[in-house]
């Protein structure tokens, strides 16, 4: 990735932690009816999505954060301890965390099957690309370990597009009937960031990140 792209990539990644930070904090009072809380009232009550919600809601922004730091070539050349350290808290909190309360939370999601579907699919690609991001750097395979990694921070990203495309929607007035859309957000939401994953991939942005390893 050029210097440029990823100087803008890294600002609007941190400008969408922020936001998240923001929509975070209210959560912090542990009260039902809170925002997006709202809509779920009928399911609050079931305590693992309840803990799983928290969890999520919670992790999301330092799981965005330390997997940011594994795509600088700059860390991962100059200061290698920082690329392992954060390495290690995106795989730990991902696999063992985020991840399965995600996939919690997903048999849950607003918009009936279709919605569901697709973040249960979501939850489960996630946790596998993550799981082998882990398993190649473990075999010090660091090509197979870096394209793992694409693949999971894209779908880590999700929550960022799935915001934005709902964003999106409002400002071009694009109407459709709130179920509908939310049902086609879900599944936009990964399945371009996975497009676009594939093409970084493809155009060997992963070796030449290695190059100097």
């Amino acid at each position: 990735m050029k210097k440029t792209a990823w100087i803008f990539f890294v600002i609007g990644i941190l400008y969408a932690s922020y936001l998240l930070l923001l929509l975070s904090l209210p959560y912090l009072e542990m009260r039902r009816g809170i925002d997006f809380l709202k809509t779920k009232q009928f399911i609050y009550h079931i305590k693992h999505w309840r803990y799983s919600f928290y969890i999520h809601v919670f992790t999301s922004i330092l799981i965005i954060t330390s997997g940011l730091f594994q795509f600088s070539k700059t860390i991962l050349s100059s200061y290698p301890k920082i690329h392992r350290i954060s390495g290690f808290i995106y795989l730990t909190v991902t696999l063992l965390i985020s991840g399965p309360a995600a996939l919690v939370m997903s048999f849950y999601a607003n918009g009936g099957y279709p919605a569901q579907t697709s973040f249960v699919i979501l939850s489960i690609l996630w946790i596998g690309s993550t799981f082998l991001a882990y398993h190649y750097v473990r075999k010090k395979d660091y090509e197979r370990h870096g394209k793992w990694m694409v693949r999971s921070y894209a779908l880590t990203l999700s929550a960022v597009s799935l915001r934005l495309y709902s964003y999106l929607f409002d400002v071009f007035h694009l109407r459709m009937d709130p179920t509908d859309l939310y049902i086609l957000l879900s599944w936009l939401s990964w399945t371009l960031n996975l497009v676009a994953a594939e093409i970084f991939i493809r155009r060997g942005l992963v070796k030449r990140l290695l190059a100097n390893r």
